[in-house]
């Protein structure tokens, strides 16, 4: 309020929601205005669903210059200086009362660009989120020497060469792929990688062709892949083919001025080519022309923070926003991607039906191997690993891999070691507290009469693994052979090509010079068990990366120990045949037949116990809507009374569910519960 305003004039506002009253021209009784544009409409980074909306401001003559669309803003908002960004400037204010001018321009670099807005928002009204929260994934935090350092204007750069296409002959559809992409056109495609121990011919060979055909289209390129290591192969042969500064680096590796001098470059135009985690996603490419992700079925590609979306629907909804090509890729196909490609969203790319380019895989412990070896037949390390393994340590490495430690006991049959699950909502049956009753962790109901589906049995048994264990007993099984260990703290890289015992984790297998002779999958059920509903598709996934590495022809073998013998394991199936795109088709009928995602939509909420249950009374559902639950939390180490609840519908219905939820987290918000609700949606949005 200025000195000279008399007594009864209406308050100071800070802002009010745009539309809410009719438009009226700003108050000329503050401070001096810019002469053009004068109202400001921003976004006030607040952190409360109620508040997650534009806010009104007025620009002060000294800030008109660097008060620019896409800015970084300080304003005040309840007494305090906030973070912001610019949305707009517009002539007239909707708000009739005064407005509270911007208090200083943080920087007046544009990061927010309007295609990364209308991507942020579109992904937070799909995931049940603010747009706060998903700009914080979009937008790195600011260094200032990072935008002194940079030149504003980007340097000439000269034409990249031409795509071999070599990668590409091996699939049927794989030229047109290329040659769509090369003229300027956005295909979407669901590529199966053949493996290959062939570096020119391989998966990192095959998206640096495409990257160059759409480079040379005059367009942008962002390639995601889910960790460090398939990041460093990306980026080697980017770097081969484009030459060292013809591309940037994103990952959560890099330190704050790296990352965002290398961000800065893709949004000044100094490069139009991104490789990187799932961070890299957002990157401002000017004229995107190709999203490319390796692997999306990996859990690495799903977002921790609110409101958790996944990288594979964020490459989809810039490519339907922007116009850009989609290519998924990877040695299986995810149980979503299937689903788009029987909606006719993408295409398949795959490589004609045959096996002579593909390691022989065996499974261990069937009826001919107990015949000839007894008991041994179905061992830790059974008699037909042994021999696999010591075979091949005559010409080349072999690789062991073993699952991960920590995974949640679950339950199976007794006698054929089908998992066992709910008989009402198919969820997975686990042991509860005292160890005693099999109740199912996402409905909570005790299971009193178990019998297996495929062989009638009525007995339960859990799965336990040990991963040390295996190294030490190998290493007295193989004495002598120089025994190597990859996983969690202690990453190898490569081995070469010498005899020597590789013990790995999944995903931390190191790669070997022409390839391993063998590959041993140890203990099949420690992933097929897992009480989640991916464990077949993802066991599948870790299956088909480890016998990638492996020699193609006679001269490599897969062996799978610890498959059952009693029942036939569609990942198992699938392995042996080599056959990715029968398993996701296979996969997804299922999930349809049982009224799971992605053939249904679902979202989990969490909270502590009794805040969760005011706000399951709070929610105006639909009838079609079910609630599971509320059962204790599962999610990390949330100890005490966390619970969550599922909400599962039809797809129709998700938007009424969607609305719903974020009217009960600003409902919650206004009324300052403390208690927070987490709301993790999990359905595949492009369907919606």
């Amino acid at each position: 309020m200025s000195p000279q305003e008399p007594a009864q004039a209406a308050p100071e506002q800070l802002a009010l929601l745009r539309g809410a009253v009719p438009s009226a021209p700003p108050r000329d009784d503050g401070p001096q205005l810019a002469p053009t544009r004068p109202v400001a409409v921003v976004h006030v980074d607040t952190g409360l669903a109620h508040l997650d909306r534009p806010f009104e401001y007025v620009v002060p003559a000294e800030l008109d210059e660097a008060a620019q669309p896409g800015c970084r803003l300080k304003v005040r908002f309840a007494g305090k200086d906030v973070d912001g960004y610019l949305l707009e400037r517009c002539d007239q204010a909707e708000h009739t009362g005064r407005l509270a001018p911007l208090r200083r321009v943080v920087s007046p670099e544009p990061v927010l660009t309007p295609r990364t807005l209308a991507v942020c928002r579109r992904i937070a009204e799909r995931y049940a989120g603010t747009l706060g929260d998903v700009l914080r994934l979009a937008i790195p935090p600011r260094h200032a020497r990072a935008e002194k350092a940079l030149p504003l204007e980007p340097a000439e750069r000269g034409r990249p060469p031409e795509p071999t296409g070599a990668p590409w002959q091996r699939y049927v559809a794989g030229p047109a792929l290329l040659t769509r992409i090369g003229a300027g056109e956005s295909p979407a495609a669901s590529w199966i990688a053949r493996p290959t121990t062939d570096p020119a011919l391989d998966w990192p060979a095959a998206l640096a062709d495409l990257a160059l055909a759409t480079l040379r289209s005059g367009r942008g390129v962002v390639l995601v892949a889910p960790d460090g290591r398939d990041v460093d192969r990306l980026d080697a042969a980017l770097t081969q083919r484009l030459g060292a500064g013809q591309h940037v680096r994103l990952g959560a590796e890099q330190g704050p001025q790296a990352r965002y001098t290398a961000w800065l470059k893709v949004l000044r135009g100094h490069v139009h080519c991104v490789v990187g985690t799932r961070a890299a996603a957002y990157a401002p490419v000017q004229d995107l022309g190709l999203l490319a992700c390796w692997d999306d079925g990996d859990d690495a590609l799903s977002e921790p923070r609110a409101p958790y979306p996944h990288t594979r629907d964020v490459l989809a909804v810039r490519a339907e926003l922007e116009g850009a090509a989609l290519v998924l890729g990877g040695f299986t196909r995810s149980v979503p991607v299937q689903a788009w490609l029987g909606a006719g969203r993408v295409r398949g790319v795959e490589a004609p039906r045959g096996r002579s380019d593909l390691p022989r895989v065996v499974v261990a412990g069937d009826d001919i191997d107990v015949e000839r070896t007894g008991p041994a037949a179905r061992a830790h390390l059974p008699s037909r690993a042994w021999e696999a393994a010591r075979a091949a340590l005559a010409c080349g490495p072999v690789l062991v891999q073993v699952p991960r430690r920590g995974y949640l006991p679950a339950l199976s049959c007794q006698r054929c070691r089908t998992p066992a699950r709910c008989a009402h909502c198919h969820g997975p049956l686990a042991l509860d507290a005292a160890g005693r009753r099999p109740v199912c962790r996402w409905c909570g109901r005790v299971e009193a009469a178990f019998r297996c589906p495929e062989c009638e049995s009525t007995q339960l048994r859990s799965t336990v693994v040990g991963a040390r264990r295996t190294a030490e007993e190998l290493g007295r099984a193989f004495p002598g052979v120089p025994l190597h260990r990859s996983g969690a703290g202690e990453v190898v890289d490569d081995v070469g090509s010498a005899p020597a015992l590789v013990v790995a984790t999944p995903g931390a297998e190191p790669l070997a010079d022409g390839g391993y002779a063998a590959t041993l999958l140890l203990d099949a059920w420690a992933l097929l068990e897992r009480p989640v509903l991916e464990a077949q598709a993802e066991t599948l996934r870790r299956w088909t990366a480890a016998a990638a590495l492996t020699r193609p022809g006679p001269d490599g073998v897969v062996v799978v120990c610890g498959a059952p013998s009693h029942a036939t394991v569609p990942a198992v199936e699938a392995l042996v045949r080599w056959a990715p795109a029968w398993f996701a088709d296979r996969e997804l009928r299922e999930r349809a037949e049982l009224q799971l995602p992605p053939a249904q939509w679902v979202a989990e909420l969490t909270g502590p116990r009794l805040a969760l249950a005011d706000a399951l009374r709070e929610l105006d559902l639909p009838g079609e809507a079910q609630v599971l639950g509320p059962l204790p939390s599962l999610r990390g180490d949330d100890a005490g009374d966390q619970q969550r609840a599922l909400l599962r519908c039809p797809y129709p219905v998700a938007p009424d569910v969607l609305t719903a939820l974020r009217s009960m987290r600003a409902a919650r918000s206004a009324h300052k519960e403390v208690a927070s609700i987490g709301v993790r949606v999990d359905p595949d949005p492009s369907l919606l």
